[in-house]
């Protein structure tokens, strides 16, 4: 007879049992919530907890829960304006040193919560949100480079006693180097073959060096600089108080940003393509500004200009940088109610500013607010202009404005402050900015997408009812070909989707329509397995066989043909997940998993409820196939 051993039949049970508990969450959908974090990243105490109940409760507005998560409180809501006036008013109560942002929070019991149930995470195109194409502009990350090569360069040579009339970064990344003599030429290169590895060095007329990056050093650099702008953009995002984006990499040059449930789409556009730092130097005021202006700037120095278009005569050395601060947040001076940036150092940047502060009180230091900008050439009837190699050509601006030149009145060490930088708005930005740490290459939004929540909805209820049909469909006919066997095909059919629902539930993966485009295939693909199973034992009957024996030999000769058609379908599935990227790898990941579990419902549950209907009859005179 037909029967498992009571192990494997609880075994299989369980695994059902817990499959259904871990798909229970999403069928309890989402909360409007609020979440509130420290803009410096800490915990956050037991006092804010107690100050937020005391707003929420004195205007009245009433919220659902509120709950502790790694990075600070949630509050969830029963309706969206609830939680839009929760927002505000928080906000604008906590001050400058917190951070809100609106999400939404699973609603399902505390009682899943508890056990580790979650649902899964709604894509883009099923929450709504903002799909950004990013373009990394590498030839400004190369021209940044070199640019520091020829300062370096220049400051080597002093030290080493060679002397040069010229060092300086020519059109199309090629460092001109002219030279005294012919000897100081050949210690150049000398020099420069042991120290500046990723420069080659050829010889020119007239005591000349042309030196330009190896294409190891180009690609060393290109790489360095998509990764670096990939970790910026993550923490800027961080900043933005975004659940589940996406940010990956796509190509060479290019960086997808999924941020699903964004409002402010104007504030995240300008946030993701903004590389802003912050220099510091002295303020030169031994000399006339009216002097540099005519051309004749004091050697060491230039001319910049504040955000009021007044000139300021600035030192070029760099005192510290953006890359020195640790830490950055907006807030208002409370002696005249201005917006300020608060700005804390690493050790290295206290130290440079504690020891030139202490022997420059009474002279001016200047905070400059360095942006680089990309953008496409254009002629006049604004067409892009395209090189000799075809490809449209990119100009970078570097944008450089003095935000404030105060007094030195005693030494400062690793905290100080920020003034006259406009609005609350621009400190926010800037301190954000600032936190995130620069962008290593400018980058452009050269592709923009987005999908309203409405859109979004309609595209989850599209999904759902096209899987819901199909599967309906495919119970229909199973049940009028292969009567009873077939019920219990559709019944395996539907325990497959649950435990593929639960899979991505435990694996929290972000659900989009091309994932649901997956599990509506899996859902037609399952089936081919009990259809070869059935057709397997009809044969099997046909051949005289009894029932018992015909059930057997089709369930143990079908499972060959079933792993070998469904091994293949794995390999092209996990050929999409590893070349492809974005929606492909969503369906890539879906169909895989959709694979794995309709092995285990087309075999080992189909073979249980058969063997539970007919395993324990002795004599079977037919079977209902």
């Amino acid at each position: 007879m037909n029967r498992y051993p009571w192990w494997k039949n609880a075994l299989i049970g369980l695994v059902i049992v817990l499959g259904a508990l871990y798909a229970l969450p999403n069928v309890y959908g989402d909360n409007p919530a609020v979440e509130v974090q420290a803009a410096h990243g800490g915990a956050l105490g037991a006092g804010t907890e107690t100050a937020i109940r005391q707003m929420l409760a004195a205007a009245h507005i009433p919220y659902k829960g509120m709950s502790r998560t790694a990075k600070g409180i949630q509050l969830r809501f029963t309706r969206a304006g609830a939680q839009l006036r929760a927002r505000d008013l928080v906000a604008q109560k906590l001050g400058p040193d917190y951070r809100t942002a609106l999400a939404l929070a699973p609603a399902e019991p505390a009682w899943l919560r508890a056990l580790g149930a979650r649902p899964m995470y709604l894509g883009l195109d099923l929450r709504g949100g903002v799909h950004f194409l990013l373009k990394v502009d590498m030839h400004a990350a190369l021209h940044k480079t070199l640019v520091e090569d020829a300062r370096a360069l220049r400051r080597d040579f002093r030290h080493q006693r060679i002397r040069y009339r010229r060092v300086r970064l020519e059109k199309g990344g090629v460092l001109y180097l002219r030279f005294r003599n012919a000897a100081d030429r050949q210690r150049a290169d000398a020099f420069m073959a042991q120290h500046f590895a990723d420069l080659a060095a050829h010889t020119a007329p007239g005591h000349v060096l042309r030196a330009v990056m190896t294409r190891v050093a180009v690609r060393a650099r290109e790489h360095y600089a998509l990764e670096q702008n990939l970790t910026a953009l993550k923490r800027r995002v961080n900043e933005l108080g975004v659940a589940a984006p996406v940010i990956q990499q796509e190509g060479h040059s290019r960086i997808v940003v999924e941020l699903p449930g964004v409002e402010d789409i104007a504030r995240a556009k300008e946030i993701l393509g903004r590389t802003a730092t912050l220099e510091v130097h002295m303020v030169d005021s031994k000399d006339s500004v009216a002097a540099a202006l005519s051309g004749n700037p004091p050697p060491g120095t230039r001319i910049y200009y504040d955000r009021h278009d007044q000139p300021i005569l600035l030192y070029r050395r760099v005192l510290y940088s953006g890359d020195d601060i640790t830490n950055a947040s907006a807030g208002v001076d409370p002696q005249n109610g201005q917006p300020v940036v608060n700005i804390t150092l690493n050790g290295r940047g206290a130290a440079v500013n504690e020891r030139v502060t202490r022997r420059s009180v009474g002279q001016r230091m200047a905070v400059v607010y360095v942006e680089l900008q990309s953008h496409l050439e254009r002629n006049d009837q604004g067409v892009p202009v395209r090189g000799p190699d075809g490809r449209r050509v990119r100009v970078t601006r570097k944008i450089e404005r003095v935000i404030t030149a105060p007094v030195i009145r005693e030494p400062i060490g690793g905290n100080f402050q920020i003034t006259g930088i406009g609005d609350v708005r621009a400190a926010r930005n800037l301190a954000l900015l600032l936190r995130a740490g620069a962008l290593a290459a400018p980058v452009s939004i050269i592709a923009e997408r987005t999908v309203g929540p409405s859109l979004g909805a309609a595209n989850i209820a599209r999904g759902f009812y096209a899987t819901l049909f199909g599967f309906l469909a495919i119970a229909v006919f199973m049940a009028i070909y292969y009567r009873t066997f077939g019920l219990m095909a559709a019944t395996a059919l539907g325990i497959n989707v649950v435990l593929l629902v639960a899979v991505l539930s435990i694996l929290q993966a972000t659900l989009t329509l091309p994932g649901i485009a997956g599990i509506a295939l899996t859902v037609g693909m399952a089936i081919d397995a009990n259809v070869l199973i059935f057709e397997r034992i009809r044969e099997e009957l046909r051949n005289k066989n009894t029932p018992q024996a015909a059930i057997a030999t089709g369930f143990d000769k079908a499972l060959g043909t079933i792993v070998d058609s469904n091994m293949t379908t794995l390999i092209a599935g996990l050929a999409l997940f590893w070349l492809g990227s974005g929606s492909v790898r969503g369906f890539a990941i879906t169909l895989c998993l959709g694979i794995l579990t309709s092995l285990f419902s087309a075999i080992l549950v189909t073979r249980a409820l058969v063997n539970a209907v007919y395993g324990r009859r002795r004599r079977l005179a037919r079977l209902g196939i």
